[in-house]
């Protein structure tokens, strides 16, 4: 039996995450990822290290926040009060060289470059972050560069009003984006969607002053969603949601498992769903505080029920269809004249 579209679909969205977590065929040049201060991309950078290391690619971490060197990176850079002339002669000195020998030789040393915040860039040169950006990216090398998203830009006076938000530059370039956002947010969301409710703000975005509540961890468990957009090379875009569970930073180093979103229990679709069934009509109404449906009793009564009037839905003659049929009461008064009008 052939497969059917959506298996093919899962199968080729599953397909394509794992091609740009394993860095293969440069499938990505060059990777954005945003996150927030709700959820960082923390685990994503580990994962994308972790497969490296797997497949013996050379990890050059570029630091503008982290202070202390990741287990699984090769190189060190701390990018901090630093020109992009010598930020970039630095990390020109520490990438593999493009191989001068033919393709059926053995290939070339894969490298992953990582730079854990665009935004001191997008803060101080925003001219110059497009040009920088595909300086470093050479043949072999595949770039992870992150931006917070709620973080605030303050822009230079020499920047115009009419000039494109860094944000809008990254996302030009960018041939694969990361939306990254919590498990457990993501499932308040969907709960609120079923119901028909406004989806929940968290965070910045809850607009309440005091002290910013971070990652809720009830009952979603571990993971991160994210959210995948893949632009190919025929301009044709691929999106899909994922479910990525980590490896815990304090474990055996090892690639972490993902998932497509839609397979989580939580975000299942009703078995019913679709199929004209009760039951799953059933579980919809459990929560609420009226029922609508009638029972088989109910619904025999409703189809002996004899109607006022139904005599003159009968068609007796031509045009005679739909005519009123009235018995004057003891109580009405016959006007003649009305009559004759």
């Amino acid at each position: 039996m052939a497969p059917s579209a959506q298996s093919h679909s899962r199968s080729h969205s599953l397909l394509l995450v794992q091609k740009l977590l394993n860095l293969r065929d440069s499938a990505s040049p060059l990777t954005l990822v945003l996150d927030t201060i709700e959820q960082s991309a923390s685990p994503l950078l580990r994962e994308f290290m972790s497969r490296a290391k797997i497949s013996r690619a050379k990890t050059i971490f570029v630091s503008y926040a982290t202070v202390k060197k990741p287990r699984d990176a090769d190189v060190f850079i701390k990018a901090r009060d630093k020109s992009l002339k010598a930020l970039r002669a630095e990390i020109a000195s520490h990438c593999p060289p493009p191989s001068a020998t033919p393709a059926k030789t053995a290939p070339a040393q894969k490298a992953l470059l990582i730079i854990d915040s665009l935004n001191p860039l997008a803060s101080s040169t925003p001219q110059l972050l497009s040009s920088f950006l595909s300086s470093i990216i050479a043949p072999g090398t595949s770039l992870i560069a992150v931006y917070h998203t709620d973080v605030p830009l303050v822009l230079p006076r020499t920047v115009s009003e009419y000039e494109p938000h860094p944000l809008t530059i990254l996302s030009h370039l960018a041939t694969a984006i990361f939306r990254i956002s919590s498990l457990s947010h993501a499932i308040e969301i969907k709960r609120a969607q079923n119901r028909s409710l406004p989806e929940p703000d968290f965070g910045l975005g809850e607009g309440k002053e005091g002290v910013l509540i971070g990652l809720r961890k009830d009952d979603a468990g571990p993971g991160i969603v994210l959210e995948m957009e893949m632009r190919r090379r025929s301009g044709r875009s691929v999106s899909e949601k994922f479910l990525l569970l980590a490896n815990n930073p304090d474990a055996p180093p090892g690639p972490g498992s993902i998932s497509l979103l839609s397979d989580h229990p939580l975000f299942k679709a009703p078995e019913g769903e679709g199929q004209g069934g009760h039951e799953a009509d059933e579980i919809e109404l459990m929560d609420a505080t009226f029922n609508l449906g009638l029972t088989d009793k109910q619904r025999k009564d409703r189809e002996g029920i004899v109607l006022p009037y139904f005599d003159a839905q009968t068609d007796v003659g031509f045009g005679e269809g739909g005519r009123i049929l009235y018995d004057m009461g003891r109580e009405d008064d016959f006007d003649e004249e009305e009559d004759e009008i």
